[in-house]
């Protein structure tokens, strides 16, 4: 769990960054193929092909191309529809992503995670919830695309570090190759070569989402995931939420209702307790059978 709640800090920057500084200046294709592209150069040195199966390594590159690959199509795009307090907003829906493909692979329904997961959604839409642009459509569409690309992902990894014996950091080159031929095809067939970043804030920005947001964020996000229970995984990916609001508000002065946001929050936390709670109360009972 301490792992999720010092990525969740490190994202908290990322959506105010993207939207304020990089979404409608700079290419979208570039912004998303960049950031895998130096998050893999990261890691490619630690990649240790020969004790690696390649069935091993395509299910890796699978679960990248789809965790961020797809994801970043679909998230980056949609700033160009919606502004960062609509885009955090539609987020709220990842956590009933996570609990129903998990239930789904299980084959069985786990209300007390579900349950969670739905009151993390409501403690987000009670912080966050704003008047709606008129493209507020095609934008929702686009996040829950991204939402439900970066569920699969993330229970896919999970389901797979219990499968298999993962030396994370000696692994982890797969996952950001396979996002990048993703985000690589996406630039080649649709990408502005004319629109890169002009600025070294851009530049800067562009480099550190890359190297320390995606790089070290997602190594660490994806090995903390594998650690908790679904539920608590699922509730984490709504504390984003409230971090995301706060940066806004500490940083570029946007307006925020303080009653709401420390409401949402509570709410939130709420949901963690449970989710715990309810994972510690499964484990006491498969211990006992």
């Amino acid at each position: 769990m301490p792992l999720l709640w010092i990525v969740t800090a490190l994202w908290a920057f990322s959506f105010s960054l993207i939207g304020v500084y990089l979404a409608g200046q700079v290419d979208t294709w570039f912004s998303a193929l960049s950031r895998t592209v130096l998050a893999a150069l990261v890691f490619v040195p630690f990649l240790k092909p020969r004790q690696i199966k390649a069935q091993l390594a395509l299910k890796l590159m699978a679960i990248g191309a789809i965790q961020i690959g797809l994801m970043y199509s679909f998230y980056y795009h949609s700033f160009l529809y919606l502004s960062v307090p609509e885009v955090l907003l539609f987020t709220v829906m990842t956590p009933v992503y996570i609990t129903l493909i998990n239930d789904l692979l299980e084959h069985k329904i786990n209300y007390h995670f579900l349950f969670s997961a739905l009151l993390a959604i409501v403690g987000a839409i009670t912080m966050r919830y704003t008047e709606l642009t008129s493209d507020y459509l095609f934008g929702l569409l686009l996040v829950q695309g991204a939402n439900l690309c970066f569920a699969l992902g993330q229970v896919g990894y999970k389901k797979l570090s219990e499968q298999q014996t993962l030396v994370h950091h000696q692994s982890f080159g797969y996952f950001f190759i396979g996002a990048s031929v993703i985000l690589g095809l996406g630039f080649m067939l649709f990408g502005n070569a004319q629109q890169l970043p002009t600025t070294e804030l851009q530049w800067g920005i562009v480099i550190y989402l890359g190297l320390v947001a995606s790089g070290i964020g997602y190594f660490v996000w994806n090995l903390g995931l594998t650690r908790v229970s679904v539920g608590e995984l699922a509730v984490m990916n709504n504390a984003l939420i409230p971090a995301g609001i706060m940066v806004n508000l500490l940083i570029w002065n946007r307006e925020a209702d303080l009653l709401r946001l420390g409401a949402g929050s509570l709410i939130i936390f709420c949901a963690l307790i449970y989710s715990q709670r309810s994972a510690k109360l499964n484990s006491a009972n498969k211990s006992a059978i």
